[in-house]
């Protein structure tokens, strides 16, 4: 007798009213993909929903598919642009999200994209879902994730100006970054000894201190005391053949990038419209989009969810890797 899989519940977000998260969890909601996966649970605003989903020709949510947070005035809403009291609504539902995964009603949280300047307007101080989420669940060791089926990257630091990254680039940062990864690859992707590369700051690797001394100073002793620690790290290894070795290769499992556009532009080449944003070394399990608000499509029906679809399909994977362990 076959046995019965039991499809996880999984809460998503709707994200900035005003953008096109709404959408794209209408269309989350009506795709056999999701269906096929999960009982997929829209954290947000029921009203809302029901008028967009009239107005795009969208399947009406069903009431046990939706957790009504807000009670959004829908005759001053405007589609596109960031407000005050969508900003409170955002907020709002990433912190029910949160709940409901820190209390098991949910399996994982899967968030739409959010208005920094709508999120702003209403009082949120965070720079974003990464660093509030971790602050709501007591979390201080995390990081960003980025990945699709053939590429994975982590960032040792994430938005900072190009000219402040020498400085954040320390030991300490380097090797906690490869820890949460090593500890979240193990649990959440059953992968038994991930096979960790870790990028060079410099061209080269430094070129034995030829174009900075960061990589051997910094990154290499780093490296050393992960592996030293059991931890499969490679590196530091040069950022312009790394991503090729993980990629065409297979040789690594996923990229442990110095900076953002130095992980990420390799990252969007390959999964620009399925991308995965995921925080690692969380308590409970958080996936994303991998893209904005797209205020200049809101409430059109032309947004793509595949982004989203991805996002969905991985964190029940990373629920499904918990539960057995």
């Amino acid at each position: 007798m076959k046995k019965k899989i039991i499809k996880p519940n999984i809460a998503i977000t709707m994200g900035d009213p005003a953008g096109v998260g709404p959408e794209l969890a209408l269309r989350a909601l009506g795709d056999p993909r999701v269906r096929s996966l999960c009982n997929p649970i829209v954290v947000g605003d029921a009203g809302l929903l029901d008028l967009l989903a009239k107005r795009l020709g969208l399947k009406r949510p069903a009431p046990d598919e939706v957790m009504n947070v807000s009670g959004l005035d829908l005759k001053k809403l405007k589609p596109g642009s960031p407000a005050r009291e969508a900003g409170s609504a955002l907020v709002s539902y990433i912190e029910e999200a949160v709940f409901m995964a820190a209390i098991g009603d949910v399996a994982a949280m899967v968030t739409c994209p959010i208005s920094k300047e709508a999120a702003k307007l209403s009082g949120f101080t965070f720079p974003g879902h990464t660093e509030f989420i971790a602050w709501l669940t007591g979390t201080k060791d995390f990081v960003m994730m980025l990945g699709g089926r053939d590429l994975k990257v982590v960032l040792v630091t994430i938005h900072e100006a190009i000219r402040d990254v020498p400085g954040l680039i320390t030991k300490k940062a380097v090797l906690n970054t490869v820890r949460v990864t090593d500890r979240a690859f193990r649990q959440d992707f059953a992968v038994k000894r991930p096979r960790i590369a870790v990028c060079g700051l410099n061209p080269h690797a430094g070129e034995a201190g030829m174009f900075g001394d960061e990589d051997r100073r910094i990154i290499a002793p780093a490296v050393k005391k992960a592996r030293e620690a059991g931890i499969n790290a490679t590196g530091p290894l040069p950022p312009d053949t790394v991503f090729y070795r993980a990629v065409r290769k297979k040789e690594f499992d996923c990229v442990v990038a110095m900076y953002h556009d130095q992980g990420l532009g390799p990252l969007k080449l390959m999964h620009f419209e399925d991308g995965v944003n995921a925080t690692l070394g969380l308590p409970i399990i958080r996936t994303s989009v991998d893209h904005g608000t797209a205020y200049d499509i809101a409430w059109k029906g032309v947004a793509s969810h595949h982004s989203l679809v991805a996002a969905i399909e991985m964190a029940v994977e990373m629920a499904r890797n918990r539960a057995r362990r």
